[in-house]
């Protein structure tokens, strides 16, 4: 006989008592993440009582910690219908629709929340994100300086003030919340501040300072994406492609179908004039799929080996699929510069300048094969 006698067979008080021991079995399998087994608890209760609170936001949580977020949305839904201002089920709904990417309604499910429970500091910073990653600074920052009226030092709130200024280009105001959490606690700080602050420095083209915050942030996560990209990245601004090339390899050895550190080292071998390898790498980025990046690598290797005709063509098809890129009119005219093509170099630069974008590069490149 199993531990539960069949739902079906249910009545009274043993109904109510048996139905409180499945609730409480569904939610302790889903705190151990054994999501399929609380399910059939809930779907069991929901058998006899198809409208039953716990057992909805129980089937919501089941599916959402499965990634089934859609899913997720129609129990917790089903639940409101039914038990208008549950917290539980309000509080899943808007986690569902942020990892869907709907913040908007995200924001409308959280604010809902807020009017059972003002005051819940998890809930506003939530919110505060949310507002931030639609880009609407000044709510977002509202609702984060409001969490650090009621607890100074949350570091949730702190941390989203730095992201929001950074997404905003106020580099120095992002800095100042950053350092203020390093400070507070500098051997436990949250690894993102580490991060945070190098991409501050990446930024701001100081990339060695960049340098000592990704090795911090490496000590403590020796596999850290961030902080290996970072660091790479810092290298590479610093022209220490060796260097750089640690560290996008290090990245390969997790990810080794990653396109985009595929190219950068392919990059990195470039620089240092071992072509063979780059084009070991361009390849194996293009073998993962299409990209421009790797094409352009490509086609840059063969200009310096004197294969002239093949980079020009290859240079001509990328700027049909992507007109505006400044960097591809600029590799083009310089091939046709190695040609002792002086006009169709000329001509090229100013084809870019038609488009209507006004870039620097271009600008005195073209000023110095003319004058």
């Amino acid at each position: 006989m199993s531990e539960f006698k069949e739902v079906e067979n249910m009545d009274g008080d043993q109904e109510i008592s048996e139905i409180s021991d499945l609730s409480k079995k569904g939610y302790q399998l889903l705190k151990e993440n054994k999501t399929s087994e609380a399910a059939e608890c809930f779907t069991r209760i929901l058998a006899v009582d198809e409208n039953n609170n716990y057992a909805l936001v129980g089937m919501g949580d089941a599916s959402r910690k499965r990634g089934g977020f859609r899913e997720a949305v129609a129990y917790y839904q089903r639940c409101l219908e039914f038990h208008p201002g549950n917290n539980y089920a309000l509080f899943g709904l808007a986690d569902c629709y942020k990892a869907l990417n709907q913040f908007h309604k995200a924001i409308e499910i959280w604010e809902q929340y807020l009017l059972h429970d003002d005051k819940n500091i998890t809930v506003l910073t939530r919110i505060a994100d949310a507002y931030r990653k639609v880009r609407d600074f000044k709510h977002s920052k509202t609702v984060y300086l409001r969490v650090l009226e009621m607890e100074e030092k949350n570091p949730y709130a702190i941390i989203g003030l730095g992201h929001l200024h950074y997404d905003f280009k106020e580099y120095r105001d992002a800095l100042f919340y950053w350092e203020k959490m390093l400070q507070e606690n500098k051997k436990s700080v949250d690894i993102r501040v580490l991060t945070s602050i190098g991409n501050y420095h990446r930024k701001l083209k100081t990339f060695a300072d960049g340098v000592i915050y990704f090795e911090m942030a490496l000590q403590r996560e020796p596999y850290n994406f961030y902080a290996l990209f970072g660091l790479a990245d810092c290298y590479r601004g610093m022209n220490q492609q060796n260097n750089s090339l640690e560290y996008w390899n290090r990245i390969l050895e997790q990810d080794p179908r990653n396109k985009v550190i595929l190219t950068r080292a392919g990059d990195a071998y470039r620089h240092l004039g071992d072509y063979e390898k780059a084009v070991e790498y361009y390849e194996r980025a293009l073998n993962i799929e299409f990209d421009t990046y790797a094409v352009l690598g490509l086609a840059v290797v063969a200009k310096a080996q004197g294969h002239f005709k093949e980079s020009n063509e290859s240079l001509r098809r990328l700027i049909q699929q992507d007109l505006k890129n400044y960097r591809l009119y600029m590799e083009l005219a310089d091939c046709y510069l190695r040609m002792n093509e002086r006009r169709l170099a000329i001509e090229t630069l100013e084809e870019f300048q038609k488009i209507g974008i006004r870039n620097n590069s271009v600008v005195e490149m073209l000023e110095k094969i003319r004058a």
